[in-house]
């Protein structure tokens, strides 16, 4: 079903390039067309929004049918099963309960001199989001990139979706941005919404930060929105990698690695374990598994092109090779996993046990399923509330406090040739 390698064996190094290089930004095409929608949206505003909306998305629309109105609020609601809202009230607040846990206070610390240095935390003021749409509902993705934002204390949260033909949003998805308290609902997507969002139109406002992942193109339009804004991070196709040992039932491996195959053709499935029996029963349960999803055809492209099955001599090498894939999703399924945790340095979220399974952490358990992909997890971290705050440092110098740096400081100033830096330092001083 997937191809089944050993460490000891050469193919692990190409495999593992293939798989972080899959999903790469320099496509010459994409980067040429995300940059003609950049300078027309900049340039027409609204006009160019409402022709690539018809041009992408078939949606032939007129500028105030841009953003949602409480009519189409209520009838959404309408559409909506209680069991529905029920679940997505309960997702709403895990999520609230965990990112709370997040947040810091600002902070003075006085020393004896006078001197007072300190930081204080403040909420970005307009914050947007984008969310995928057309057909399809992400009402989770609503949930995990706007609930932090209104923990934080964001005062404008502005949301962005692809319209369907009839220039309308999914209702799973307008019901769960009313539920968490979304300010403004825009119909439109693509990177068109970034443009939109980045310099703002006459309907869309501009805002300080986007986040949210999106196709290659949102994600090239991103690109180009920092330095006008900020950006969470640049997202590429889902991944999960288990890490297993003989313990693991390999139905439950097969199940969650399917999981995310079904996700896109270019998601990576990845089992690295030490147990070439559970290697070969995990092959099989894919192989049974796979033929009764909806999606067959996209999880099984994905599981060619990007999956593997590695075994590893032992668990230390194991562990090695987990970290240098810096996996988006990592399952940890061996015999004592809070054994390892300790040693996994690179990964979004880390799943631990049998019964932690990744779709969990997507919707329901509460901490942020916006994770860093494609080995970024060296580097970045999952969405959480301080993506939506600014730090500013507080300094205060006494007369005495700053007689006791005096010295210190136009030594530093000489040696830079600042004059006028040590300047400002030595009037302060003279009779």
């Amino acid at each position: 079903m997937v191809e089944i390698l050993k460490t000891v064996e050469e193919g692990i190094e190409a495999k593992l390039e293939q798989i972080l290089n899959r999903s790469s930004f320099d496509d010459p095409q994409q980067v040429s067309a995300v940059q003609e929608i950049w300078e027309n949206v900049e340039a027409r505003g609204d006009e160019a929004i409402l022709e690539y909306n018809a041009r992408f998305d078939g949606a032939d629309m007129e500028a105030e049918q841009l953003e949602v109105g409480p009519v189409e609020i209520e009838a959404a609601y309408k559409e909506v099963e209680d069991t529905f809202l029920k679940a997505i009230r309960k997702a709403i607040k895990n999520v609230g309960d965990f990112h709370k846990k997040q947040l810091r206070e600002s902070w003075m610390d006085l020393k004896e001199d006078g001197v007072i240095l300190g930081q204080k935390f403040t909420a970005l003021e307009k914050v947007g989001i984008y969310v995928p749409g057309g057909r399809a509902a992400y009402p989770s993705s609503v949930v995990m990139n706007g609930v932090p934002a209104k923990v934080a204390g964001v005062e404008q949260i502005v949301m962005v979706s692809p319209p369907d033909k009839e220039g309308g949003l999914n209702p799973y998805t307008l019901v769960a941005a009313a539920e968490v308290g979304i300010d403004q609902i825009y119909k439109v997507g693509g990177a068109q919404s970034i443009a939109g969002l980045s310099f703002g139109t006459e309907m869309m406002p501009q805002v300080d930060k986007i986040v949210g992942p999106g196709n290659i193109y949102v994600t090239l339009a991103k690109k180009l929105a920092f330095g006008y804004v900020d950006i969470d991070m640049l997202a590429g196709p889902s991944e999960v990698l288990v890490l297993a040992d003989k313990t693991a039932n390999p139905r439950f491996v097969a199940a969650d690695l399917l999981s995310q195959a079904e996700h896109d053709p270019m998601a990576s499935s990845i089992l690295i374990t030490t147990s070439e029996q559970l290697a070969e029963k995990v092959d099989q349960e894919l192989k049974n598994q796979l033929k009764d999803l909806s999606r067959v055809e996209i999880a099984r492209e994905a599981l060619k092109n990007y999956g593997a099955i590695i075994i590893a001599q032992d668990l230390a090498e194991a562990i090695e090779l987990t970290n240098q894939f810096a996996p988006e999703h990592l399952e940890v399924v061996v015999d004592d996993p809070f054994a390892i945790v300790g040693r996994l340095n690179n990964a979004g979220a880390i799943f631990l046990g049998e019964y932690a399974a990744e779709p969990v952490g997507d919707y329901i358990a509460g901490p942020n399923h916006v994770l860093p992909t494609g080995g970024s997890a060296r580097f970045y971290s999952p969405l959480n509330v301080d993506d939506f705050i600014k730090k500013s440092s507080i300094i205060s110098y006494s007369k005495e406090g700053l007689e006791k740096v005096k010295n210190d400081a136009l030594e530093i100033a000489r040696v830079e040739g600042l004059d006028a830096h040590a300047n400002s330092i030595k009037v302060r001083f003279e009779e």
